[in-house]
């Protein structure tokens, strides 16, 4: 059987990352998934930016359990955006379009 490569390539968690997943390594591709499974669960997206968590929208809002995972990011993506988040407080909120950076943050 063929290596799993690219996004399907299992990577290894840090650790608030895994303590959430339950998992010390998983695919990109898993990770994303059971992390918009916790937020869905979990009611954490709101329409607007700061908003309250109302379960639908662009925005997820940060509970004290992703806030762990998101003050970990602070990079550059190839476009030179910077996605700084370790200022972060709980109930503050990302753009659904910045979760990219977050995983990329939380695995070694």
């Amino acid at each position: 059987m063929a290596e799993a490569k690219g996004l399907s390539k299992p990577v290894k968690l840090k650790s608030e990352l895994a303590e959430l997943l339950g998992a010390t390594e998983l695919p990109r591709t898993e990770i994303t998934k059971k992390l918009w499974d916790y937020i869905k669960t979990n009611k954490l997206q709101t329409k607007t930016e700061n908003g309250k968590a109302e379960n639908a929208g662009k925005y997820i809002v940060a509970d004290a359990k992703l806030l762990t995972i998101f003050k970990n990011t602070n990079s550059t993506s190839k476009s030179g955006k910077l996605t700084n988040l370790t200022q972060m407080k709980e109930g503050e909120t990302i753009d659904m379009m910045q979760m990219a950076a977050v995983v990329g943050a939380n695995i070694e």
